[in-house]
C-alpha cells in the first residue's frame, strides 16, 4: 500500500519549484525519480524524458533555463489524492536568446513514493508555447476532406 502525500508537502515542493532552485527541490526528489515534459524537442530541447535525480536537477539548473528563465509560477488548480497529485498551472518566462516574454499552461501529474517524488509528467499547451518561442503563428490550414483512408490535415 502506498503512503499518501500531505498537503503540507506539496506545498512546501511547490514553493521549491516555483523559485526553480534545485537546492531547495533536491530534497523532495527520490533518487530514481522520472521526469517528463511533453513538447516538441526541436523547439523546447528540455522536452522529453529525465530519469534519476541528477539528471532531473541538471535539468531544473541548466537545461531549461538555457531556453527561458522563469519569473512567474501560478498555480490554478491542485489535487492531491493519496500519493498522487495533479496541477494546473500559468508559467511565464523570459526566452534567454531575446528577452521575449513567454506565457503558458501546464499541467503536472505526479506520484509520490517515500515522501518524495518519483514521477512527474509534465503537459503543456505545446502549441501555444511553441508559437510563442517561435515568434509567430503556426500556419494550420483546413485540408480537403476525403472519403477514403485515414490522412488528417492539421
Amino acid at each position: 500500500m502506498t503512503e499518501p502525500v500531505s498537503r503540507a508537502m506539496v506545498e512546501a515542493f511547490y514553493k521549491a519549484y516555483a523559485a526553480r532552485d534545485a537546492d531547495k527541490i533536491g530534497p523532495f526528489l527520490h533518487e530514481d525519480v522520472e521526469w517528463t515534459i511533453s513538447g516538441p524537442v526541436d523547439i523546447l530541447p528540455f522536452s522529453g524524458t529525465h530519469r534519476g535525480k541528477a539528471d532531473v536537477l541538471d535539468l531544473i539548473a541548466r537545461r531549461m533555463p538555457a531556453v527561458r528563465r522563469v519569473f512567474s509560477f501560478m498555480q490554478e488548480s491542485i489535487v492531491v489524492e493519496g500519493d498522487r497529485l495533479a496541477t494546473l498551472s500559468r508559467m511565464s518566462a523570459r526566452r534567454t536568446d531575446d528577452g521575449r516574454v513567454i506565457s503558458y499552461r501546464v499541467a503536472n501529474f505526479m506520484r509520490f513514493r517515500d515522501g518524495k517524488v518519483i514521477e512527474n509528467l509534465s503537459l503543456l499547451d505545446s502549441f501555444d508555447a511553441v508559437e510563442q518561442v517561435l515568434g509567430h503563428s503556426l500556419a494550420v490550414h483546413e485540408g480537403e476532406r476525403r472519403e477514403t483512408g485515414d490522412l488528417i490535415a492539421v
